[in-house]
Formats: structure tokens, sequence, C-alpha cells
């Protein structure tokens, strides 16, 4: 009987959740499809009394096109420039600077492959994914073409700011590792000095909880359960890239292009095999939930450093506080409906007794504060498996000089979606946020260039 009781729990726990995620997700959509028709029709309307206007050149274009580029890079489901019509997924941040780039890469594509599409974005050529992991993972080893780079001048002398939120902080660092590494054939003349500087939003460095709360297992933080939200999601996916609709693959693309899931190429049977796990990222661990894993993410960070040219800042987010010792969401009109249930589930989460712990030390009440997607404890800085040098501030002028090598991370109370997607709703917070982030980029990070003394060879 008590079996019973928590088996119609957990079914009604997962109707629930994939109701609100996919009205969120058809929210999202619409939104994005209104948008689009309501400019056009603007356009259609009042073409005939725009009245031509002589361009004048903009004497400070020089200047603007002398400053490094800051390249905002999206999380999970998250998209790019190009993607969703006009709809923006930093909500518009990307018109608070003159010179800001916003890359489409895999919204569920691995954080490895999501680096290798980041690196092409910005220098130009095809995305080679590398041939040992291509044939290890079961994909093509290359992918889109990009004619032309959006920043083919990038190196040394030119370095880049990245803003990435959630996954996306990732993605860059291990883009960086890769560029230290000189990972990519062609330029053996990459290092990790192209990179000025990281801010993350949200940065899921050391895995979170929530992934094992939408099915994957805990055993291994690679393989999910046969019923769960991700399985759910793993579907749809599938049978939306198998239909391969030229005109929803254009507007949304869950990036698993280079696995040729389309029915031009796999057939029916191809279906059938995807379905039955037996082909596709999921049969190889190739896509971004096994990255998101306390499990996944300490394999990651083994090989990733923390470089003493580069600048670092994080901003944590959270959503809960402590009544009487329990660990409880903050409030209820703070946090988006699609995230409140999952900010109680991940504060009252225990790590199964039967399970080996992910990692040495690893305690429960660690990681109970959270914002609904991911535990406070992974987003200040990289510290699984070694902790990396970091400093925690209150204000972001407590860090100025800024010391390159070091985290400095700063815990804002917001949800995980409150900088992005929806300007409004995070009102002035939003733009503090983003002022802060692209003033800190202009103002405040600069690399000092070492002097060649007349005896030394430079």
């Amino acid at each position: 009987m008590i079996r019973w009781c928590i088996s119609s729990f957990q079914l009604a726990e997962l109707f629930i959740s994939s109701v609100v995620h996919l009205l969120y997700g058809f929210y999202v959509y619409s939104t994005a499809v209104a948008a689009d028709l309501s400019q056009a029709l603007s356009e259609c309307v009042f073409k005939s009394n725009v009245s031509l206007e002589v361009k004048k050149q903009d004497p400070n274009k020089s200047t603007v096109d002398d400053l490094p580029p800051i390249v905002l890079v999206h999380g999970i489901f998250g998209f790019g420039k190009g993607k969703f019509g006009s709809f923006s997924y930093f909500g518009g941040a990307e018109k608070k600077d003159e010179r800001v780039l916003v890359p489409d890469l895999g919204s569920l594509t691995s954080i490895y492959d999501r680096a290798r599409e980041l690196f092409y974005y910005l220098k130009g050529g095809r995305v080679d994914y590398g041939e040992q992991h291509s044939k290890t993972c079961g994909h093509s080893r290359f992918g889109r073409i990009y004619e032309q780079g959006h920043y083919p001048q990038w190196d040394e002398d030119h370095p880049i700011h990245f803003v990435g939120h959630s996954a996306g902080a990732q993605v860059v660092r291990v883009l960086q590792q890769m560029l230290a590494d000189k990972a990519f054939e062609g330029y053996e003349n990459t290092s990790e000095n192209w990179v000025l500087s990281i801010t993350a939003l949200s940065g899921a460095f050391n895995g979170t909880t929530r992934t094992f709360l939408d099915g994957m297992l805990p055993e291994d933080g690679q393989n999910m359960k046969p019923l769960c939200l991700l399985q759910l999601c793993r579907l749809g996916v599938i049978i939306y890239d198998w239909l391969d609709i030229p005109l929803l693959k254009a507007y949304y693309n869950f990036g698993f292009d280079h696995f040729n899931l389309s029915w031009r190429k796999v057939g029916l049977w191809g279906l059938v095999d995807c379905l039955l796990g037996n082909a596709g990222p999921w049969a190889t661990g190739d896509w971004i939930l096994p990255d998101l894993t306390i499990q996944g993410s300490i394999k990651l960070n083994s090989n990733l450093q923390t470089f003493p040219n580069t600048f670092y800042f994080s901003y944590a987010t959270k959503r809960t506080r402590k009544i009487l010792g329990v660990t409880v969401p903050s409030g209820i009109l703070g946090i988006h409906p699609m995230l409140f249930m999952r900010v109680l589930q991940m504060s009252l989460y225990r790590y199964p007794t039967d399970v080996p712990p992910p990692y040495k030390g690893y305690r429960d009440e660690d990681w109970q504060d959270n914002d609904g997607a991911l535990n406070t404890i992974s987003m200040t800085h990289p510290r699984l498996p070694i902790e990396h040098p970091s400093c925690s501030i209150v204000n972001d002028s407590d860090c100025q000089p800024l010391q390159p090598g070091i985290w400095y991370y700063k815990i804002v109370e917001a949800d995980h979606i409150l900088f992005i997607l929806n300007r409004e709703r995070a009102g002035v917070q939003f733009d503090l946020m983003y002022d802060n982030i692209f003033e800190r980029c202009r103002k405040h990070i600069f690399r000092k260039t070492s002097q060649t003394l007349p005896n030394e060879a430079p």
C-alpha cells in the first residue's frame, strides 16, 4: 500500500512537471512567433511611410571596431541570434553594448560539442568535432559551415570577453582549455590568453542535484531512469529531429544535426533504434545532461584549469532561506512558477544512502540552497575535484582592482531564469546586472603587457 502511494505520487509529480514545462515552452515559442508576426505586419503597413535617410559615417566606428567583443553564451534549451526570430535569450541585454555577439549553439548537445561549435562560430570554417571524439560518440566529424567567422581576427592580441549563463559558463571554460591544449587542427598558435575574461551568470561549474530529480541515475550520473521527465524530453527531441521540418528547424534546433537523426538519412528503422536507446546521443552519453550531474562535472573539471592571465567573475543565484534550521523557498511571488516546485524539491533532496556519494565529503546540507535549476554551491566557482582560487564579495566594487586568476563571486537573490528571456520580470535588477557586467569588461579589465628589456629577446 505504501509503495503504491509513493508510485502514485511520483507519477502525479511527473505529470505536473511535464505539463508545466510543456506549457512554458509553448509560451516562449508562441511569444516569439507573435513578436515576429507583429514586426512583419508593422513593416508591411508602415513601409510606405518610412522616409529615406542619408546615413552618415559614424566617427566612432573605428573605435567600436577596436573593442574586444563580449560574447554571450546561452545555457541548456537556449538559443542565439538567428533563432526564435527577434526573441532574445538574454532579454535584449546584447543591445547594451556596441560589440556583443550571441552565438546559437546546440541547446542539448554536450559541453564538448558546444565548445567546438563556439570556436568555429568565432573564427569561421567548418565545425570539426575531432576524429576520435566523433568515432567514440557515433556522429559525423564535421558540422555546420561558417563562411565568415564573427571575429576571425581572434587571437592572443585580440582576446575576447565571455559571459555564460548556466551551462554556457562551463562551455567557455572547456573552450579555453581547448585553446590552451591547442586542440583545433590547423590552429597551432592558440592559447588560453585568447580569453580575456569569463563572467558566469548562474554558472553550472560543479553539477546539480536537479539532474537526479529529473531522471539521471545517481549511481553513475550517466544513465536515466526508465520513466522520468528526461525520458519524455528524449522522446520529444528524437521525433522533432526525425521529422526534420525545415521551417521548425530554422526557428529552433536542438543541435543534433551531426547525429543524422533525420528520416531522410535513417529511415523508419533508424527512428525505432533511437527510440529504443540504441542510437543517437543518448546511446553514447554525448549530450548535455550527463555533463550537468555532479559526477559528470567532476570528470570535466579534472581537466580544466583557472589560468593566471584571465579575469573570472561569477554571480551565484539562490531562492532559498533557512527557517528553524530547515531550507525552504524564499517566497512564492519571487520564484518563477516553472521553478517553484524544483526549488522546494532541491532544498529537500537527500542523496540515496545505498549509493556511493558523488565525491568524498559530500553532505546534503551543502547542496540545499538553490535557484530551481542549480545548487548555489555549484555556481560560485569551480570546487570539484579540487578547489580553484576564489574570493567572495558583497558589492561589485569590492573586487577592484581586479586580479586575474581568481574567481570573484557574488551571491544574488534570484531564480535561474530571472536575468534571461523576460527583461520586465527582473525590472531594475536586470539593468543593474548587465550594466555592471559590461562596465567591468570595458573599464576594469585589461591585460598588462610586459616590457622587453634591451638585452632580452622578445
